[in-house]
């Protein structure tokens, strides 16, 4: 990696720092603004007053705003996240469990999507007013129309109930079928290097629906940019110039439309990552699958400060990753951004 590529990813991360402080400062008043009492519902609705209030100064609520930022912040430099109130358990545990599970979902529904939407694009912007292109366009408005719950329930009503192709949707693994050692925190990952096949098949066949769920919202803006940038750069000059110079089709296609229609993609990419990563909670719901996303809504209705803090944590600091690595693949993919940078 060059010095300019170095030195444009230490800019970067330098910019993200102001940025993570704000998040901390703004989800911990939006967190206190919240309705409902924690220490109330932690208590049960057949605790009195004074049950409430003791709980509350053992969860350290009776405290300033101020002292009550102060201790956070203290603990959060020692990893400490806190205890979730409507589990039980430690923020950090239940991160780790579930964030593996969103991930797994939502890295599955992304890699199909670039699997059709990509190609269906590129067809629609080479063949204008073709039946590939109506056909992308329909995709498209489908894809953003319909919601996913409904999408979701729908291919559930088709493949589990009227074909029985999909298993029932318990989540990532039948209540038959015994998770795989835990490696990297994804079933279909960690049971092929298990080497355990039998898991494997279980825990795709879990994951093809809500996959297909998503990929079928998230292709719609991914295919939109593509035949959008494609269509821009094969009507620009050095395209046309390419073409007088009597260079093939596909090289002109590839090697100089494609590539440099990439950066838009790229960039939109990133956004439909972030933004499925957090709002797949209606998937989730609608398959029983232990996601970060059911997890936070859960917590948002009892006012779980600590549960719902280390969700938007965590969900800064994979975008601020993820811009990262966008910034490192637009330099890959044009090593001028790097030089202007």
């Amino acid at each position: 990696m060059t010095a300019a590529r170095l030195l444009s990813i230490a800019k970067r991360l330098g910019q993200t720092l102001p940025v993570l402080a704000g998040i901390l400062v703004i989800t911990f008043l939006l967190t206190r603004a919240l309705p409902g009492d924690p220490a109330a519902y932690f208590a049960g609705p057949a605790a009195d007053e004074k049950s409430i209030a003791e709980i509350r100064k053992s969860l350290g609520l009776d405290r300033s705003l101020p002292a009550q930022f102060l201790i956070y912040i203290g603990q959060l430099a020692k990893g400490d996240l806190g205890q979730s109130i409507s589990t039980g358990q430690p923020v950090v545990t239940e991160l780790f469990t579930r964030l593996p599970a969103s991930l797994e979902l939502t890295l599955a529904a992304l890699t199909l999507s670039l699997l059709i939407a990509v190609p269906l694009g590129v067809l629609a912007a080479t063949r204008p007013d073709t039946w590939v292109d109506h056909l992308c366009r329909f995709v498209v408005t489908a894809g953003v129309s319909l919601p996913t719950f409904f999408t979701g329930l729908a291919l559930l009503y088709v493949f589990y109930y009227l074909l029985g192709w999909a298993p029932a949707p318990l989540g990532r693994l039948d209540i038959i079928v015994l998770p795989p050692t835990r490696i990297t925190g994804f079933y279909t990952i960690d049971a092929l290097l298990a080497g355990d096949f039998a898991t494997f098949r279980a825990a795709l066949a879990q994951l093809t629906l809500p996959a297909t769920t998503l990929a079928l919202f998230t292709l719609a803006p991914i295919a939109r940019m593509t035949r959008g940038s494609m269509l821009q750069v094969l009507a620009s000059d050095f395209v046309r110039t390419a073409r007088a110079a009597g260079l093939p089709g596909r090289t002109v296609l590839f090697t100089y439309a494609f590539r440099n229609a990439l950066l838009p993609v790229v960039t939109t990419l990133g956004m439909v990552f972030s933004f499925t990563l957090g709002a797949n909670v209606l998937v989730e719901k609608v398959f029983a699958w232990p996601g970060i996303g059911s997890y936070a809504i859960e917590a948002l209705t009892v006012s779980d400060y600590a549960a719902v803090q280390g969700f938007v944590l965590a969900m800064a600091i994979l975008f601020v990753a993820l811009n990262l690595l966008i910034d490192i693949a637009y330099t890959l993919i044009d090593p001028r951004i790097a030089s202007e940078a």
